[in-house]
């Protein structure tokens, strides 16, 4: 079982999101520590460190999910699969802006707290659009 969860490639979308909790876990750990590095260090706008942050978790989350996560591909050429994961990841990026921006602004809520939010929406809609759009895989096994 533990092979099948850690190891064998899959198009199992249960064991690719429990896979992907894991990327995303460490994609989220690059992403919200450079926001919070840029941001109270070196000075940038919440924004500005916002859309750094996201593209450095997008490269980490990239090369995370085609080494382990998803085994179909529908795009044999890397830089054009980079191009629409990129493209998913950009969808991804405006949800993120917008929710931090509008949890922040608008809410009052502290621009950490509100990543924390936007994370969370944000995680679904890059895993299912990235599975049912570029990783075209089996519903299940």
């Amino acid at each position: 079982m533990l092979n099948k969860l850690f190891i064998e490639k899959t198009d199992n979308t249960l064991i690719q999101l429990f896979r992907y909790t894991f990327v995303g876990g460490i994609a989220f750990a690059v992403d919200f520590s450079s926001l919070y590095l840029l941001t109270d260090f070196a000075g940038f706008h919440y924004l500005h460190s916002a859309a750094i942050a996201f593209i450095l978790g997008l490269i980490i989350n990239y090369i995370l999910s085609i080494l382990w996560v998803f085994k179909s591909r529908a795009v044999n050429k890397k830089i054009i699969e980079f191009i629409i994961f990129a493209i998913i990841g950009i969808v991804g990026l405006g949800l993120n802006e917008l929710i931090i921006w509008f949890s922040t602004e608008r809410i009052n809520l502290y621009y950490l707290h509100s990543k924390l939010i936007s994370t969370a929406i944000v995680y679904f809609w890059n895993f299912l659009a990235r599975k049912y759009i570029l990783y075209k895989g089996k519903v299940s096994e």
